[in-house]
């Protein structure tokens, strides 16, 4: 801004100052007005429909699977994604946040510009349509992600009752045993470092699957301990990994 945009800035303000009204009591009396605008809907919300209060804290359950509020969603995505790559997992959960707010604070001394029309600013406007709708994205994608200690999967129309049943206890001890920790099941799971297992019952026969699990290659965990203890498990596994078409 040049010497002669200031004056003419300065001589615009004042004569805007001296045609406005004073912050009080008029913008005091807008904000108070819409405050309780906000209040009352909030108290009529509150006995309409309740808070949502979920069950009791279960200190010996291993299926409980915490989840932030719904605010939180876009940051729990982006961990969620990148918790992949170990190396990036500080990065998601200190520097992305970290980084976010400093751009913010130094907002007023990167943006100089006079200029408050946002269609005349468009860069500005670009940073903004591009930063709503990456956490809108990824607070959609958070929201929908299913969970890691279950597989939510229907058994194949072609199956038997008794095969139906092996393929839904074999759900469970997936969920058990944590393989959606490093493996995508349908729409559940973490893609990586294992491979996805969608359909991992028309790559390999169960026994092939079978002496994986045994004999698997690191870091993956060996089930070896869970063949020789509960076998019955061990091929309720077996048998929904195979019926993975």
């Amino acid at each position: 801004m040049n010497q002669a945009q200031k004056e003419q800035y300065l001589r615009e303000y004042s004569i805007l100052k001296s045609q406005g009204k004073p912050f009080f009591p008029y913008a005091v009396a807008k904000d108070s007005i819409m405050a309780m605008i906000v209040i009352l809907v909030i108290i009529f919300l509150a006995l309409m429909f309740g808070a949502e209060i979920a069950p009791k804290a279960d200190p010996t359950t291993t299926t409980y699977v915490p989840r932030p509020d719904w605010y939180y969603f876009f940051l729990f995505e982006v961990l969620r994604v990148m918790k992949n790559v170990p190396k990036f997992t500080p990065m998601a959960t200190i520097g992305v946040p970290t980084i976010c707010m400093i751009l913010l604070f130094l907002l007023p001394f990167y943006d100089r510009s006079p200029e408050r029309r946002i269609e005349r600013r468009p860069i500005a406007l670009a940073a903004g349509i591009t930063t709503i709708a990456a956490m809108a994205f990824l607070t959609y994608s958070g929201a929908n992600t299913g969970s890691p200690n279950s597989v939510d999967l229907q058994p194949p129309s072609s199956l038997s009752a008794s095969q139906a049943q092996m393929f839904r206890a074999g759900e469970l001890v997936v969920g058990e045993s944590g393989c959606l920790a490093c493996h995508v099941i349908g729409d559940n799971g973490n893609n990586g470092p294992g491979p996805v297992l969608t359909h991992i019952g028309s790559k390999l026969p169960s026994q092939a699957i079978a002496s994986t699990l045994r004999n698997p290659t690191p870091p993956m965990p060996s089930f070896r301990n869970l063949a020789a203890q509960s076998p019955q498990k061990f091929q309720q596994l077996v048998g929904f990994l195979s019926e993975l078409q």
